[in-house]
C-alpha cells in the first residue's frame, strides 16, 4: 500500500467537528459504542502485552457496545458473548491542538483554506506538532495501525484516507490493493481472545459502566479491561485469574508520560488556546519519542 499522510492523520484525528459533513460511520448498526471514539484502535491481545510490559498500559481504553439481547450492568443492556461484557481495547484519545488536513498559519493569506489548530481528539501517541506518530518505529506501534487501511480494502471498506479526499480533497490513498498478509485480520470465533475480548465477571463492572457512559473512566477502570484482554484465553471465553491479577497489579502501577501529558491535554483544553508547540513541553519533556518530521 501506498498512502499520503503528510498533514493528515486523519485515521488518528476525531476530526469530526471540522468536517464538512456528518460521519458516524463506527456507529451503524444494531450495536452501537458506549463511548464517543471515532477510529478506535482495537488492540491485539499480543498488542496489549506489549504495552503492559512497556509500562504504557494507562494509554489503553475499552470500548464496550449496547446490545438488547446481551447483559444488564447499570441499567444498560451490554453486547456479551456467553454472558460475559465483550469489549475491544483501543488507544485513549485526549484533547490535542491539532490543524490536520492543512496549513496551522492563520497568516497565510496565500492560502484561503488555511487552517488553525483547534482542539480535537486525537491518539495519545501523535505529535500534534508534526501529525507523526511517536511510536511508529516502536516494539509497541499497533498490528492494526502498522496494516492500516489494508483491513479496510480487504473487507471492502470506505479507508479514512478517502474520507478525507471526499472531505478536504487531495490525494491520499495512492495504493488501493491490500497486501495479501494481513495478520491482524481477525474475523468470528479467531477473534475472541484475540482483538474481542470479554470481562469475566458483569457484577465487578457495577459503576463502571456509568461512568464510562458520562466519559469518566477512572485509571482503575481501565486498568481492570487491560487485565482481562491479556488474561483472555484465545479462542474460548475463560479468562486465567492469575494471569488477570498480576496483569492488574502492573497496570494499575503504570505512570507513563502518555498518561500524565492526557491528565494536562485535558486540563488545557478547557481555558487555553490551541498551540501544537507545546507538545515539547507537554509530551517530550516527560519522555516522549519525538517524531522525524517529513
Amino acid at each position: 500500500m501506498e498512502v499520503n499522510c503528510e498533514g493528515c492523520a486523519g485515521c488518528c484525528i476525531d476530526w469530526r467537528t471540522i468536517a464538512p459533513e456528518a460521519s458516524e460511520h463506527e456507529r451503524r448498526g444494531s450495536r452501537k459504542p458506549l463511548d464517543n471514539a471515532y477510529n478506535l484502535v482495537p488492540l491485539t491481545r499480543g498488542d496489549a502485552r506489549a504495552f503492559l510490559d512497556a509500562g504504557l498500559a494507562d494509554a489503553l481504553t475499552p470500548r464496550l457496545w449496547e446490545d438488547e439481547s446481551g447483559v444488564e450492568v447499570d441499567g444498560v443492556e451490554l453486547a456479551a458473548i456467553e454472558g460475559k461484557p465483550a469489549f475491544f481495547l483501543g488507544l485513549r484519545k485526549p484533547p490535542k491542538p491539532v490543524a490536520p488536513f492543512g496549513t496551522d498559519d492563520a497568516d497565510d493569506s496565500s492560502d484561503s483554506d488555511a487552517v488553525v489548530p483547534t482542539w480535537l481528539p486525537t491518539c495519545a501517541f501523535l505529535d500534534p506538532e508534526t501529525l507523526q506518530c511517536r511510536i511508529h518505529d516502536e516494539a509497541v506501534y499497533p498490528t492494526e495501525c502498522a496494516e492500516y487501511p489494508g483491513h479496510n480494502l480487504k473487507l471492502g471498506q470506505q479507508t479514512e484516507c478517502e474520507r478525507v479526499e471526499a472531505a478536504f480533497g487531495g490525494d491520499r490513498l495512492l495504493d488501493d490493493e491490500p497486501p495479501r498478509a494481513l495478520s491482524g485480520l481477525l474475523l468470528g470465533p479467531q477473534a475472541i481472545g484475540e482483538k474481542v475480548f470479554v470481562y469475566p465477571d458483569p457484577d465487578e463492572l457495577e459503576g463502571v459502566v456509568g461512568r464510562l457512559l458520562a466519559d469518566e473512566l477512572t485509571d482503575d477502570d481501565r486498568a481492570r479491561f487491560v487485565a482481562a484482554a491479556i488474561a483472555g484465553r484465545p479462542g474460548t471465553t475463560g479468562t486465567d485469574r492469575e494471569t488477570y491479577d498480576d496483569a492488574l497489579v502492573k497496570a494499575r502501577a503504570a505512570d507513563s508520560w502518555v498518561g500524565r501529558a492526557i491528565a494536562e491535554w485535558e486540563a488545557m483544553a478547557a481555558d487555553d488556546e490551541p498551540n501544537p508547540s507545546v507538545a515539547k513541553r507537554v509530551e517530550e519533556e516527560r519522555g516522549a519519542p519525538p517524531t522525524p518530521g517529513w
